[in-house]
């Protein structure tokens, strides 16, 4: 079969992989690696060449860590640090060490082999756990900030284990002292690079790109951006996802951040399933029809261990018991990034096919039986919280934004001072390079990007966000802008900024309510100074400016529905006028009295 047929085949299994684990509630992750089974050589061998497709789809992976690395901003991970360090890495060390001395002690393992094998093992599935809390609305509970709090340390730690594979596969037999010398210094030369080059160059290149308008170009400059990095790293036996990762470390603080996140999320989405498919795919279902017991003992042994170890972990850090039971269900199975550490040991020679084979498969089926564990899990916790108040963590002070800004010029940064000065959370959006870098020179976090684009509007916080500021100038990017918030994130109140009349009539056509015409308030705050300069009294110029500009509200929302028959525009206008001048001329007669 060509490569159009089996690229049809992939895009087929992954569309009916996650429908069907989306209706059986099992999450996209094992509806990949189930299809993949299906389509491998174990299965109806519909797919032949599955290492060549194993290795592509490593992109997926490539892409997962870049985007771990944008959002890595030091202000995040230092309102989590306590949580991060102290449940994550108490699970990391206690599970690695025990599977690690079992291995060598038990197993007959080499030191490095077993070192692998712990570390591996000790990491969870992010994207099922993560998945499962999103859907089951569990993200603020106790044991879901606390499994949010271990999986992004395990994401941490997975980095360094990758890069160690490759090191450690150099210090095996036969290994000489210079050798590995030499090796590490071309390590530490190409990672020299990626950081000095990234720090002082990317900025650039991607102001430049931007600047031309083209969002075609800026997405190629981002793809550019991860597989160059990935590429050169892998010229000298590291993994191409370390690579990656330094990439998006160093634009974690950018103004590109969100821009970025947006171009590349497709991609990673659709690479990182074609990833779990070639795994499942790969796994040697062989070994259980040989040794079903042995496999099935692996499984349970794996779960069960890592059940324990976390459970404990969450009861010392002060969980209820039914928390501490879901937290532990939830992260108990072996993770996405063992296979990774697992593929890059056996390619590198650490270990032999057949060790890779059993722990793959081992971590596979841990995975399939995470959903039905959880399933039963999360009935216990409802019963016991029946009838209490749901347990919840306070957002950390520098989680997510509570506001969105879209349109940072002059209008936008008022709104932004206002909720800078009151410490409240917001992320900006402009089009404009020039006005991003000025703005950034006094502090302000803006980031560039257009907002009429759904995937930048996730990537900068719309599903948790609770406001909407609509600032753009551009008429029709306002709103397409305003269309695309209300059908999307309809959770959101927005609050816009409208050029005139026309413009905040258009708006109220989408559904927004909330409106500020530019120059309004000003205008009628200007009025009144000019009363007060003529001799009015303050406060008959207070009444005036006050009805002028009830009256005027009151007639914009009266005259909506009119406002595109010019005839009718005309006639109210006249109407509008003579009972303005009988207004005043009203209150005149009421101030004689």
């Amino acid at each position: 079969m060509n490569w159009l047929g089996e690229s049809a085949i992939f895009l087929a299994a992954a569309v009916l992989a996650a429908l069907f684990a989306k209706r059986l509630g099992l999450g996209s992750v094992l509806g990949y690696l189930l299809a993949g089974m299906l389509m491998g050589p174990w299965g109806f061998s519909l797919i032949s060449d599955v290492d060549s497709i194993l290795h592509f789809a490593e992109l997926g992976v490539v892409f997962l860590l870049f985007i771990i690395g944008l959002e890595l901003q030091p202000a995040r991970l230092w309102s989590l640090r306590k949580a991060v360090v102290g449940l994550g890495g108490a699970q990391m060390i206690v599970t690695a060490v025990i599977i690690s001395a079992a291995s060598y002690f038990v197993g007959g393992q080499s030191m490095q082999i077993a070192f692998v094998i712990g570390a591996g093992l000790s990491l969870s599935s992010t994207a099922l756990a993560i998945q499962t809390l999103s859907e089951k609305r569990q993200m603020t509970t106790r044991h879901g900030r606390a499994a949010f709090s271990l999986l992004l340390f395990q994401d941490l730690a997975a980095i360094p284990i990758i890069a160690l594979v490759p090191l450690l596969a150099l210090t095996g037999e036969g290994a000489t002292w210079s050798g590995v010398a030499i090796s590490v210094g071309k390590i530490a030369a190409v990672i020299a690079v990626v950081v000095l080059g990234g720090h002082f160059l990317l900025r650039h290149v991607f102001r430049i790109v931007a600047a031309t308008g083209i969002r075609e170009a800026f997405t190629a400059i981002a793809l550019l951006t991860v597989i160059g990095t990935a590429l050169l790293v892998d010229q000298v036996g590291l993994s191409m996802g370390l690579g990656a990762f330094l990439a998006g470390v160093l634009l974690a603080d950018s103004e590109y951040r969100h821009e970025l996140e947006a171009g590349i999320e497709p991609f990673k989405g659709l690479l990182l399933g074609l990833f779990f498919i070639a795994v499942g795919m790969s796994v040697n279902l062989g070994i259980t029809m040989e040794r079903p017991d042995k496999v099935i003992l692996m499984v349970i042994a794996l779960v069960t261990f890592k059940f324990a170890v976390i459970y404990a972990i969450g009861r010392i850090s002060g969980l209820a018991r039914s928390s501490a039971g879901n937290f532990a269900v939830l992260t108990s199975q072996g993770g996405e990034f063992a296979f990774v550490i697992f593929a890059a040991a056996g390619v590198t020679g650490l270990m032999n096919r057949a060790v890779v084979d059993e722990l793959i498969l081992a971590v596979t089926l841990s995975m399939m039986v995470t959903p039905l564990l959880f399933f039963g899990s999360d009935a216990i916790f409802r019963w016991r919280q029946k009838n209490q108040e749901p347990e919840t963590y306070e957002l950390p002070k520098d989680d997510d934004p509570q506001v969105i800004i879209a349109g940072f010029g002059r209008f936008g940064q008022i709104i932004g001072r206002i909720l800078q000065a009151k410490r409240i959370r917001f992320t900006a959006l402009e089009m404009s390079t020039h006005q991003v870098d000025f703005v950034r020179r006094f502090g302000d976090r803006v980031y560039y990007g257009d907002a009429t684009r759904l995937d930048l509007l996730r990537a900068a916080g719309a599903e948790t966000a609770e406001v909407f500021v609509l600032a753009i100038d551009d008429l029709d990017r306002s709103l397409r802008t305003a269309e695309i918030v209300a059908h999307h994130f309809s959770h959101m109140k927005i609050f816009a900024r409208a050029r005139n009349r026309t413009h905040a009539y258009a708006l109220m056509d989408t559904g927004v309510t909330r409106i500020s015409r530019e120059t309004f308030l000003s205008s009628v705050d200007l009025g009144r100074e000019v009363l007060i300069g003529l001799g009015l009294p303050e406060f008959e110029a207070e009444t005036a400016a006050k009805k002028f500009r009830e009256f005027d509200e009151r007639r914009l929302a009266e005259h909506y529905g009119q406002n595109h028959d010019d005839d009718e525009i005309v006639r109210l206008a006249g109407e509008w006028t003579e009972e303005l001048e009988e207004m005043f001329a009203r209150d005149e007669d009421e101030m004689k009295i």
